[in-house]
């Protein structure tokens, strides 16, 4: 195991953005550093992982001497990143990105993927340096760099090899697998670095580098304007909206239409590492609301895409659901600590895989049946495969919404009847019988019929209490769930109806802070079994903002929607939650669940009249 030159610590959760290609994803700090870069897929292991252990981790870092902060900016209608870095003597921008396949198909498995970075200095003069450390298989592995023709170093990744090439020269550091190199820059002049892999054998000319590099950056930006050209959102926040969405598309793999919760793992939730978490898989509820996010702003193929998934990927686990499964469809996700990395800033574990993939959640199967639901609106077909798939899975519905479950938020304590799981089993039932009435899905409609209604009788007996006015989070409790937020928009309730304006006020009176925003539930440990402090949840928060804007509270509803969006760092990325005492990113980033909440936020206050 190999430690880095002398550097500058990884810089923190809300100091990075994301590049990618729909396949991977890498984060780049304000500093031109990558810090965290898994190939070939989201949940492969990393190759550079600085930002779960700034010493043995590994990066690519790129940038003047003493690694200032830069200013960082994404290119118009794109994920291409810019960060401009102002020093005495002069400015350097850099440009990064990852070469996205072209529209049309998904890319064949063993296409070549590529990191693209080019140095240009604008103004003066000054000094570029590079560190290249990659450290395979979350630094288990030695890289074995070894210089080869025109300048270009090969490395190897699990059982690939890889390539770097450089038009700058750079060398071997004495302090181990590690390339070094730096070069005076005068303004105009420009350096460009391509990571290509796996490795060609087509050899480059350094100096044609550059030139190569724009050419890619042409073509990756005419693709991503292309895709944002698609959206036919037009409404208040239009700028916020996009940049979600863009964010969104970066987690949606596109080989195989998944999407992932969050790219990376184990960022923590809490200071104690109590909440570290693997993230970079496709749970079935974070994608479809993903899914119903992109159809509301006109994407259309996202949702064919998943459904073709879908059928793959629960082929093992039929007729039932799984939680959660490997893009790929791979449904065994065991969990594992890691020892090579410490974890960010020292808060381990570092975990890989999730044992949620074992849990039993009955809420997953409303998801699905409400996307479908949205996909068939929309306009989307539905073959034969996937009406049996769907008719299944309503079967599934009708034989276990009696039982208890672990719920939305994955609770390691024993199961329990939780209220949203109830509600997404009526909902699955219920938009399973439009389905029926609107494009023929063959359930036993009587049966789903009177077991969508023994379910509301059964919610409306144990989850509504009526001392509190309001529904509580599990039967026999009294505490509230942010999740209860959703009762309007799966067609529950109707946003006004007594019952649904007790349970607001009683989500906010328990779990909203000073200034507006949300824990999912209350904090301490004891509602989910997992010790260590809660912070403040952000789709929570979105979904307060989609309610009272559903109720016409919408001055309400509009100044926590700003709020939140002050929260965003500083090229529009959320984490997972937010610190309850300075608002700073916490837990996994970028993460789905919080954009997915902006979008629909942002439609709800459109709805509005905001």
């Amino acid at each position: 195991m190999h430690g880095l030159p002398a550097r500058r610590a990884a810089a923190a959760i809300g100091d990075h953005a994301a590049i990618g290609n729909c396949r991977t994803l890498a984060l780049v700090s304000r500093q031109g550093a990558m810090d965290w870069w898994c190939y070939p897929a989201f949940a492969s292991p990393s190759v550079f992982a600085a930002l779960l252990d700034d010493e043995r981790g590994g990066c690519f870092a790129l940038g003047p001497p003493g690694a200032p902060f830069g200013v960082q900016a994404y290119e118009p209608n794109s994920n291409i990143l810019r960060t401009r870095f102002e020093t005495p003597t002069g400015v350097l921008e850099l440009i990064d990105f990852m070469c996205v396949p072209e529209a049309g198909g998904a890319p064949a498995p063993g296409q070549p993927q590529e990191v693209v970075r080019i140095a240009e200095c604008t103004a003066g003069s000054v000094d570029l340096e590079c560190l290249f450390a990659p450290r395979p298989d979350y630094a288990r592995a030695d890289p074995m760099l070894q210089a080869g023709p025109e300048g270009s170093w090969r490395f190897r990744i699990g059982p690939e090899q890889a390539v770097l090439r450089s038009s700058m020269p750079m060398q071997l550091d004495a302090a181990g697998p590690t390339l070094v190199g730096s070069v005076r820059m005068q303004a105009g002049d420009r350096h460009a670095f391509i990571l290509h892999a796996p490795a060609d054998d087509v050899h480059h000319a350094p100096a044609a580098l550059v030139h190569d590099a724009e050419d890619r950056l042409a073509a990756t930006q005419g693709l991503w304007q292309a895709w944002c050209a698609r959206c036919r959102y037009e409404g208040p926040y239009a700028d916020a909206v996009e940049r979600s969405a863009l964010a969104l598309k970066l987690l949606n793999h596109r080989p195989t239409g998944a999407v992932v919760a969050a790219p990376t793992t184990s960022l923590p939730e809490s200071e104690t590492g109590g909440r570290n978490w693997d993230y970079r898989f496709c749970w079935l509820r974070d994608t479809s609301l993903v899914l119903d996010a992109f159809l509301d702003l006109g994407y259309t193929r996202e949702s064919d895409a998943f459904l073709r998934w879908l059928l793959h990927a629960t082929h093992s686990t039929r007729p039932g659901l799984q939680v959660v499964y490997d893009v790929s469809g791979d449904a065994l996700l065991p969990e594992e600590v890691l020892t090579s990395l410490r974890g960010y800033r020292g808060i381990g574990p570092v975990r890989i895989g999730n044992a949620a993939s074992e849990q039993v959640q009955h809420d997953i199967y409303g998801e699905v049946l409400m996307t479908a639901w949205h996909h068939v609106l929309g306009g989307g077909p539905l073959d034969e495969q996937e009406k049996a798939l769907l008719a299944g899975f309503t079967d599934v519905v009708c034989e276990v919404w009696r039982k208890p479950d672990q719920g939305i938020w994955e609770v390691r304590l024993p199961p329990r009847h939780n209220t949203h799981s109830k509600l997404m089993c009526w909902a699955a039932l219920d938009r399973a019988l439009a389905l029926h009435d609107r494009c023929g899905l063959p359930i036993d409609e009587k049966r789903v019929r009177a077991e969508r209604d023994a379910l509301r009788a059964d919610i409306d007996a144990h989850a509504f209490d009526a001392t509190l006015g309001s529904y509580v989070g599990f039967y026999g409790s009294q505490d509230a769930d942010a999740s209860l937020l959703l009762i309007p928009r799966i067609g529950y309730l109707e946003p006004n109806d007594p019952r649904m304006v007790g349970t607001v006020r009683e989500v906010m009176r328990q779990l909203r802070v000073d200034d507006g925003l949300l824990y999912r539930y209350p904090p301490g440990g004891a509602y989910d079994g997992v010790p260590g402090p809660e912070h403040l949840f952000a789709i929570c928060s979105f979904w307060c903002v989609e309610c009272l804007a559903l109720q016409g509270r919408v001055d309400e509803a509009r100044d926590l929607f700003e709020r939140l969006l002050k929260l965003r760092n500083h090229v529009g990325l959320y984490a997972e939650e937010f610190s309850a005492s300075d608002g700073s990113p916490m837990g996994n980033f970028p993460q789905a669940f919080s954009h997915t909440g902006l979008i629909t936020a942002a439609l709800a206050l459109k709805k509005a009249g905001a």
